[in-house]
């Protein structure tokens, strides 16, 4: 699939049918992942995959009952690690480089999975406190994005964007 048709073609799906995503499909998203360019090549993020029903009703609460969570079969948790980047570039790396690690890595995600027919949305509003109880995370790890993964249930419709002239200003 042509790089451009991705991204024209990903949208945010908040609604998924019941079909499991396929191991070799979510290899490849966390492959994709693991490439993805991070400060210093620290890789300051852990990503956990999460499957089990009981814990993506749990991400439902945590996230104010966003219930596409518990439908899409697979959700991936971002988590930055602050400790990875802050050993190279102290507190910005602690602060800064690895959320943007964290994020770079889960945006490359997005665009492997549509590569595949698979469809995502963005979850950032959510407590922080009830995710990492929820999959039991080590408490020197920070989730930052938790990101559904599957068939879309429905076609997405096209919403408008800025025009360049709006968005893009020359320095």
């Amino acid at each position: 699939m042509d790089f451009f048709k991705i991204v024209d073609d990903r949208r945010s799906m908040r609604k998924y049918v019941e079909t499991p995503v396929e191991d070799e499909k979510l290899h490849k998203i966390l492959e994709t992942a693991n490439r993805a360019p991070s400060a210093g090549n620290l890789q300051a993020y852990e990503i956990y995959v999460v499957r089990k029903l009981e814990q993506r009703q749990a991400l439902v609460k945590a996230s104010w009952d966003q219930g596409f969570l518990a439908e899409a079969p697979v959700v991936l948790i971002f988590c930055v690690n602050p400790a990875r980047s802050a050993v190279k570039y102290g507190e910005r790396g602690n602060s800064l480089y690895s959320i943007q690690d964290a994020t770079i890595a889960c945006a490359y995600s997005q665009l492997a999975a549509k590569a595949q027919g698979l469809d995502t949305v963005w979850v950032g509003a959510f407590d922080e406190a009830a995710v990492s109880a929820a999959i039991r995370l080590p408490a020197d790890l920070r989730p930052v994005v938790l990101l559904p993964v599957g068939y879309a249930g429905r076609v997405p419709t096209v919403r408008p964007r800025r025009e360049l002239r709006d968005l893009v200003h020359e320095a």
